[in-house]
């Protein structure tokens, strides 16, 4: 990774982490590194984009989020927050990005064209993460599979959500979070591809109609790193334990998919405060 790709990326963080404030030139390219006059052109070629299309869009997918999880909080207030003086013009620029108005988007999100438009600027980032080994404990959890394509992956996650919290079971002190990967994303036939939304649970979980089931994940040694922020990057950590930790280890995998434990979630924090712990089992 370059030390252009550095900068720049240190800049993304530096937005997403400031959204609330005046993100001016002057501020950024110190940030970054680079003079004034050259950092906007360094930043479109390494990002794609303007400056102020990638400021644009990181509010707009925080929006986004606002819409989907906080129900109560009024469309209006989420523009103001976003750095739109009115819901009209709030309105526009979130259809222009997304294909929907907030109101229509908040009632019945359209994942698929939301993903391909929102995760469109990919920021590289740094490809070594420090990975440690651990003996994970065997672990019973309550399972919603999601089969089809990961970008509707939203809509599982929430069915989930809501009946793990209608269910009463689930104490946020005591209760861990998982996530079951069966293939890559970026590669799996949208048909073919699993994920499990998964929670601690002591006992079996009873019989119930929304298709929530019993799994354990097994005890066992891992491989572990952990992931700050946007999952748009969490390939290249990924990438990393496969193509390189494994092989200057001389490491195997073993028979179980590679898992995450969420630290905490999008419906905890925003989108860079995210902590999650990714494991791969190991032999």
């Amino acid at each position: 990774m370059s030390n252009y790709d550095q900068n720049i990326s240190r800049v993304c963080d530096y937005i997403n982490q400031n959204l609330d404030d005046e993100l001016s030139l002057d501020k950024l390219s110190q940030v970054s590194g680079f003079s004034k006059y050259h950092f906007h052109r360094i930043f479109t070629a390494h990002t794609g984009s303007s400056l102020i299309k990638f400021i644009q869009i990181s509010r707009l997918r925080r929006a986004s989020f606002r819409l989907m999880l906080k129900n109560k909080m009024k469309i209006i207030d989420i523009a103001y927050e976003a750095g739109f003086d009115s819901a009209e013009a709030f309105s526009r620029a979130f259809k222009r990005e997304f294909g929907q108005t907030p109101s229509t988007f908040r009632n019945a999100p359209q994942w698929i064209e939301w993903h391909e438009r929102s995760e469109s600027l990919s920021i590289k980032k740094a490809e070594q993460p420090e990975v440690r080994i651990v003996d994970f404990a065997e672990t019973k959890v309550a399972v919603l599979e999601h089969h089809g394509s990961p970008e509707l992956m939203y809509e599982t996650s929430q069915k989930f959500m809501n009946w793990r919290n209608e269910s009463k079971r689930f104490p946020a002190n005591t209760t861990l979070s998982f996530g079951l990967v069966y293939a890559d994303p970026k590669k799996a036939n949208p048909d073919d591809f699993r994920f499990d939304f998964c929670s601690s649970i002591k006992g079996d979980v009873p019989e119930n109609d929304h298709g929530i089931i019993t799994k354990t994940i097994p005890a066992g040694r891992c491989a572990v790193f952990r992931h700050s922020g946007s999952f748009k990057n969490i390939r290249h950590g990924i990438h990393y334990l496969y193509s390189t930790w494994l092989v200057q280890n001389n490491a195997e995998c073993r028979d179980f998919p590679l898992f995450f434990h969420y630290i905490n979630t999008i419906y905890d924090v925003d989108e860079h405060e995210l902590l999650s712990d990714i494991y791969l089992p190991i032999k």
